[in-house]
């Protein structure tokens, strides 16, 4: 299974003459946005679905369209059916934050999303408050930890997906244009589903090539 990353706590206790340590990990704070189709979300919203981020602005003419090209990748090789037949089988969401969403409005991120085949059922784009979008980033999904000097807190740039498990922790960081990459998240993916149900069958899951 995928490492959890980051905990708040160590908890020891004994029982029974025996020392017991429990690792609390750290559960992401809840952030509420804005998607492409002017919804406000949260990302409880997405209660027992593993989740997929990435962050991005419209405007990029560098990483952004190949994370993007890529986040489609994982998006068409996981088995989600359309908006009239969606169930529990969609049990991954995909998230796209701008870093810059002083310019990139509820139109500017639906335009973007038209162009990229993104699917609004299983992945939004999100835009909102700058300050916190980017507290998110740093003190939630602890990016700057993970990229150091590559991550600029005055303009967040990260080519990282993050993966979150059903429970909203840390399980991944990795790089979004790298296909070996990819192809490992779009493995741990599924390793995360037949945690979330260990009975299911391992092939019924098994992401279609990138």
């Amino acid at each position: 299974m995928p490492p959890r990353y980051f905990y708040d706590t160590v908890v020891t206790n004994v029982v029974n003459g025996k020392l017991s340590v429990d690792t609390v990990w750290h559960k992401v704070e809840n952030i509420t946005l804005t998607n492409q189709l002017n919804e406000e979300v949260s990302l409880y919203d997405l209660e027992g679905k593993i989740v997929v981020l990435d962050f991005f602005f419209t405007r990029c003419p560098s990483i952004c369209p190949m994370l993007t090209s890529n986040m489609k990748k994982l998006q068409n090789s996981m088995k989600i059916r359309d908006r009239r037949k969606l169930s529990d089988t969609a049990f991954v969401h995909f998230i796209s934050i701008s870093i810059d969403p002083e310019r990139d409005s509820v139109p500017a991120l639906k335009e973007y999303s038209d162009k990229h085949g993104v699917n609004s059922d299983v992945w939004w784009l999100l835009t909102g408050e700058k300050q916190k979008i980017y507290d998110f980033i740093l003190n939630e999904l602890k990016l700057a930890t993970v990229d150091g000097e590559g991550v600029d807190e005055n303009f967040i740039h990260s080519e990282r997906f993050v993966l979150l498990d059903k429970d909203k922790v840390v399980r991944g960081f990795y790089n979004g244009l790298d296909s070996t990459s990819v192809l490992k998240l779009a493995e741990d993916i599924v390793y995360l589903k037949m945690e979330k149900d260990p009975n299911a069958k391992r092939d019924l899951f098994k992401p279609k090539p990138l």
